[in-house]
């Protein structure tokens, strides 16, 4: 519910007045108080003018902080994308570290595979209600970008044997699988 809406239903509750009410009172249409409360609609003009009359809301004040409401969720998209990239590069940067070396050890590897299914478990559990392929791209694009420029930098073959001997391919195959199947692998309660 945009800020708006919100404001003038709970104006609307606090007077006692009724949908059918406040559109009679302020002589708008039904119909646009609804879609007004539903946030499908803001008001402006004459329209926001009656209504703000009829529950005696200052419209200035109204309009400056719906602005400020906006400017909120703009700061935090910014924030949950730096977030994101952070958390991506934490990731990437984690797997690669224990995999990467050739000489790796075997405990190493066996860490990083374990990682690569219990992670995305934990994102999976706490993004049910995201699409797989929003959780893929939200929590795999430092994957992709990692594979992308490893098979610019070594090129295709020598890069599928990096992959493979060093575990990275099949800890990522796994990281994948488990975020895009998630649904599938574990049945959840929420």
């Amino acid at each position: 519910m945009s800020y708006i809406g919100k404001k003038i239903s709970e104006a609307r509750k606090l007077k006692g007045f009724t949908q059918e009410e406040l559109a009679e009172l302020s002589k708008v249409n039904l119909r646009t108080i609804q879609r007004i409360e539903n946030s499908n609609n803001e008001p402006r003009g004459k329209t926001l003018e009656l209504i703000c009359e009829v529950l005696q809301i200052d419209k200035t004040e109204l309009k400056d902080l719906n602005k400020t409401s906006e400017n909120n969720r703009i700061g935090a998209f910014v924030v949950n994308a730096i977030f994101l990239i952070l958390l991506n590069l934490a990731i990437a940067l984690a797997f690669s570290y224990m995999v990467t070396p050739i000489e790796a050890s075997a405990n190493s590897k066996f860490g990083a595979v374990l990682l690569s299914f219990f992670m995305p478990f934990t994102i999976f559990y706490y993004t049910q209600n995201v699409t797989a392929t929003e959780r893929i791209f939200k929590f795999g694009i430092c994957w992709m970008i990692y594979l992308t420029t490893l098979l610019y930098a070594q090129g295709f073959r020598n890069a599928l044997g990096i992959g493979f001997r060093t575990w990275i391919f099949p800890c990522i195959l796994i990281y994948f699988g488990v975020l895009f199947y998630g649904k599938v692998l574990f049945k959840s309660e929420k």
